[in-house]
């Protein structure tokens, strides 16, 4: 390892600034993630193929449609609350119904993802899809000359769609009758019935608005990796149910500060420790694990009655 490293302050904000844009990507795939930990308790593992088909609907519409880059996102968003729809109606509702427990729903989630995973191989191949320079412009902004801090489009437009999904969600949670309605069922379903609140359509909108956050997480990432194929999910989905782990289940904010936590232990653990690339998530999920036998129930947990 060159020691000369941990006194280049170039580095070390690339390595920033990459590591946020990583973190950023781990929080808006966590949120919609515990979104729904929060309402239902459950794990809904199927969120990483339909992030996996988020992608590949921005991909038809930008790549093949020609369609500019807001179509893109509002394709993949509006396929990822589709997704999730469908999953919500066929995959957890007659398991919900029936009275079925927590373990049963989570299987049905892991069949549904395998599901989606291989109608995405019959429809798509093995073959890796790439945007066209046109779509977003891969040449970077340097900030201080060529020899400065490297800034992608792709990790502004990340960074950026990050914050405003946060705060969008976050407002939408606390400051709208659906979000307070959606937080009362996370207390309790059957309180919430009692009040008068339509916990089917809670459930629904819950179902939505994760969707479409997968959606958002999905063509980010492929504009950021440039590399679409059907199980690029599966890349994602134990660093999300780590980052949601690490922020506090069913906490959204607490799933963005995971994110970024996990994203900058992994870059710096791979600019910085030898065998950095081989080791680095060994040492992200030994330092998840240290901060979890000091706070067992996340960075931000909290009870039930707080989550979502």
């Amino acid at each position: 390892m060159d020691l000369s490293l941990f006194a280049n302050p170039v580095f070390l904000v690339q390595n920033l600034v990459d590591g946020l844009s990583r973190g950023a990507l781990y929080g808006v795939y966590a949120m919609g993630f515990t979104l729904i930990f929060g309402v239902l308790d459950i794990l809904n593992l199927a969120h990483a193929a339909t992030f996996m088909w988020c992608a590949f609907a921005g991909y038809l519409v930008m790549a093949v449609g020609g369609l500019p880059l807001p179509a893109g996102l509002a394709a993949a968003m509006l396929a990822g609350a589709l997704i999730a729809l469908l999953l919500e109606l066929l995959a957890f509702r007659p398991l919900r119904r029936e009275g079925a427990d927590k373990l049963s729903s989570m299987i049905s989630s892991i069949g549904a993802s395998l599901i989606l995973v291989s109608l995405a191989e019959a429809a798509f191949g093995a073959q890796t899809r790439r945007f066209p320079n046109s779509v977003l412009d891969p040449k970077p902004f340097y900030i201080g000359g060529f020899s400065g801090v490297r800034i992608s489009r792709a990790q502004i437009l990340i960074l950026a769609a990050s914050v405003v999904l946060m705060v969008g969600l976050g407002l939408f949670i606390r400051r709208t009758k659906m979000g307070k309605a959606i937080r009362a069922v996370a207390a309790s379903q059957k309180a919430a019935r009692l009040l008068g609140i339509d916990v089917n359509g809670v459930i629904v909108v819950t179902f939505l608005v994760a969707g479409a956050l997968a959606g958002a997480a999905g063509i980010l990432v492929a504009l950021l990796t440039n590399n679409i194929v059907p199980g690029m999910g599966n890349q994602i989905e134990l660093r999300g149910l780590a980052v949601v782990i690490l922020g506090g289940m069913g906490n959204i904010e607490g799933a963005v500060v995971g994110g970024f936590v996990l994203g900058l232990v992994e870059t710096f653990t791979i600019a910085y420790a030898p065998g950095g690339s081989d080791i680095k998530d060994a040492i992200a999920f030994l330092i998840l694990f240290i901060i979890l036998l000091v706070k067992p129930n996340g960075i931000m947990g909290r009870g039930k009655a707080d989550r979502a």
